[in-house]
């Protein structure tokens, strides 16, 4: 089998898996940036990619790549105790540990020593994450405004209710404030915890933020 060449890595808020969306698209206001390795640090690669609104991206899950592959899964969806075979899920325990996500692109900046940037936002990737290849976005045929979700129609998609004291809020940079509420919103727990009294830690954009969860109320206790 021919090797795949790592053409880019994310910087994203994320320098560890808790808290990372568990889809592209779910946090529309998180804000990321697609950096090129060296050898691939052409523009002529990016020609007419800003006529899109969306980019495919092919990655890997890079923190979970084994030797070894089950054919059965637990989706933390279905609160970890369900199983579900492999290729019915997103799981990134797979047989080849590759991810698929669909991100909005926002601008491409032209670097002078990075090359092309682009921009993108709703990006469940963590920071430096390895893309093995970027596509554009066709909706005239990645679109099924029909299309069936399986057992995840079934699955919980509430969004929680975020408490966000000023005095908190503040220690973030303004810029992520929007991103960081709407990844608070998803729940980024587990779904089979639900101690309202156990204070949760997630690193984001280079704070760490301790929350608790109680019913459909999230309450940020501080921000490091």
């Amino acid at each position: 089998m021919p090797e795949m060449q790592i053409i880019a890595r994310i910087r994203s808020p994320f320098p560890e898996k808790f808290g990372v969306p568990r889809q592209s698209g779910l946090v529309n206001s998180l804000l990321s940036q697609i950096v090129f390795e060296e050898d691939y640090r052409n523009a002529d690669a990016v020609r007419g990619l800003d006529g899109f609104s969306h980019i495919w991206l092919i990655w890997q899950f890079s923190k979970a790549v084994r030797e070894d592959w089950s054919p059965t899964v637990r989706p933390p969806r279905l609160g970890g105790n369900e199983r579900m075979g492999v290729f019915a899920t997103r799981s990134p325990f797979r047989p080849n540990a590759i991810g698929l996500s669909s991100v909005k692109l926002e601008k491409i900046e032209l670097d002078p020593k990075l090359g092309p940037i682009l921009h993108v936002s709703g990006a469940d990737l963590m920071d430096g994450t390895p893309i093995f290849d970027i596509k554009p976005y066709l909706p005239y045929c990645d679109s099924h405004p029909n299309a069936v979700g399986g057992w995840t129609d079934e699955a919980d998609n509430r969004l929680l209710q975020v408490n966000f004291p000023e005095e908190c809020l503040s220690q973030v940079p303004e810029a992520q404030r929007e991103g960081l509420i709407g990844v608070l919103a998803s729940d980024p727990r587990p779904r089979y915890q639900n101690d309202p009294e156990r204070v949760y830690g997630m690193s984001f954009g280079g704070v760490n933020v301790k929350f608790t969860v109680d019913g459909e109320q999230l309450t940020v206790r501080e921000v490091e």
